[in-house]
């Protein structure tokens, strides 16, 4: 038997609370024998099999004591997994809820795999995969912007639009192959221009949707902000001082950092990794060569770019910044900051002229924030950097609030699969190529969209998502 087979109907147990002691423990038992289970090990108790209901029990323990329990009785398929289920609530002691999980498999009951439960709430209809899926990302969710994202995937906010696309497209194949019955009596069920119309809405909504998987497949657990700049521009000792400890080396010859460092910070509720990279230079040989092209990707790669630039710049240094500034990604992930602007305070505490040469001209980065001083010795203007990161990745919505990082990875191909066929059909009932034809597009779109909300799977599939999950869920 393949292990999240399809066909499966035995009743299965297993503990689906945490690991470790509490306050309340759970075992959980699905299948269709949860009642004769019930009869077996539980004392005291008047069971009623025709309604879900909460009721109070005990557990001989086969020790000459009785342990007092709390049931939750699915008795049909209105639970969770869509068979008859039932909880036992019992003190969340490891022992205690051992021997509780060993009574039940004697009475008959064998042990739940990983993610079975919830393969059987799929399997029954409960959940379609999408919101399966982020059942295992709300057990994994490490942060609140993953946990949400997790939580409305789970809710349906993705598979509600999938369905929504798909319900229309087989009322349209519908209406195509009515047509084609008919077609000798020349009765139209649906106009060429509104198939069109209609297919195109389509494609534009799981585009979409396929532009939100691809930027989530570049999600990492960790925001990324990367410290970019010319060398000996004060990014290695910024980055001291934004994880408050000595991570890199800080030295006043140019060039020190060779490679590219990275650290995990914590600023408010995320977890940031913070990345050192070497500084800009024009011409580059050797080692220094492949220094540069490990900081080009980072830049790319990264959420935010934090461009450093030191406040007594001047001459061809403040020009050649001017230039690279123009380099750097989309405005939007770009915060300017004047680092080393302690140098520019006399030792009276007065502030020495700024060299014209120093600034970074703002308009070199169009609608660019203005550059914001910053000392890593005194601190000044280090709360500030954060609180803008933090803005920054608040407002950043790129594929953050809808699908979790393994639904995009999975469902991204047969996505873009549905777009080309929806294009292929509209262009084809563009150009009256024959409904026939447009119908062989839609059935193709249909069966792909189908792949992503599971309509259409396989035991492979089931297999590679439900072993990922742990014992209980």
């Amino acid at each position: 038997m393949q292990p999240y087979s399809a066909g499966n109907s035995d009743t299965i147990a297993a503990i689906s609370s945490a690991v470790g002691p509490a306050c309340r423990g759970i075992v959980r038992v699905s299948g269709r024998d949860v009642v004769p289970m019930l009869r077996k090990v539980l004392t005291k108790s008047e069971l009623d099999t025709q309604r879900a209901r909460r009721f109070g029990a005990a557990i001989d323990l086969q020790s000459g004591a009785e342990l007092p329990v709390s049931v939750n009785l699915w008795p049909n398929a209105r639970s969770f997994t869509g068979e008859p289920m039932a909880e036992l609530h019992l003190p969340g002691s490891p022992p205690l809820i051992d021997a509780v999980l060993r009574l039940v498999f004697e009475a008959g009951v064998r042990p739940a795999r990983r993610g079975e439960f919830t393969l059987r709430a799929f399997l029954a209809g409960k959940l379609d995969l999408a919101q399966a899926e982020a059942v295992l990302g709300v057990i994994d969710a490490t942060d609140s912007d993953e946990l949400s994202t997790a939580l409305r995937q789970l809710a349906g906010g993705l598979s509600s639009r999938i369905s929504s696309v798909r319900d229309d497209l087989l009322n349209l194949l519908a209406d195509l192959e009515a047509g084609l019955d008919f077609v000798e009596d020349d009765i139209e069920f649906v106009s060429a221009e509104e198939t069109v119309a209609r297919l195109s809405s389509a494609a534009g909504i799981i585009a979409e949707i396929e532009r939100t998987a691809s930027d989530r497949m570049q999600a990492r657990a960790h925001a990324r902000v990367v410290l970019a700049g010319l060398p000996n521009a004060g990014k290695s000792t910024l980055f001291n001082a934004l994880l408050e400890r000595e991570a890199a080396i800080v030295s006043d010859q140019s060039g020190t950092t060779r490679d590219y460092l990275s650290a995990t910070v914590r600023l408010g509720s995320l977890n940031i990794e913070l990345i050192d990279t070497a500084g800009w230079e024009f011409e580059q040989a050797g080692i220094e060569s492949v220094a540069q092209h490990f900081r080009d990707e980072q830049i790319q790669e990264a959420e935010i770019v934090v461009w450093c630039s030191a406040a007594t710049l001047a001459g061809e240094l403040s020009a050649i910044d001017r230039k690279l500034c123009q380099r750097l990604p989309a405005p939007s992930r770009v915060i300017l900051v004047q680092t080393q602007s302690d140098r520019l305070t006399r030792s009276d505490g007065t502030q020495n002229a700024t060299p014209t040469e120093s600034t970074v001209d703002p308009a070199t980065i169009s609608s660019s924030p203005v550059r914001l001083a910053v000392s890593a010795v005194t601190r000044d203007g280090l709360s500030e950097l954060q609180q803008q990161i933090l803005t920054r990745l608040a407002t950043d919505t790129s594929g953050t609030g809808e699908l979790l990082g393994s639904t995009a990875a999975r469902s991204r191909s047969a996505l873009r699969r549905a777009i080309a066929s929806l294009q292929a059909g509209g262009e084809a009932a563009r150009v009256f190529a024959g409904d026939e034809l447009v119908a062989v597009e839609v059935r193709e779109a249909i069966a792909s969209l189908g792949e992503v909300v599971g309509a259409v799977y396989t035991d492979d599939l089931l297999d590679r998502i439900f072993s990922r999950f742990c014992i209980g869920k």
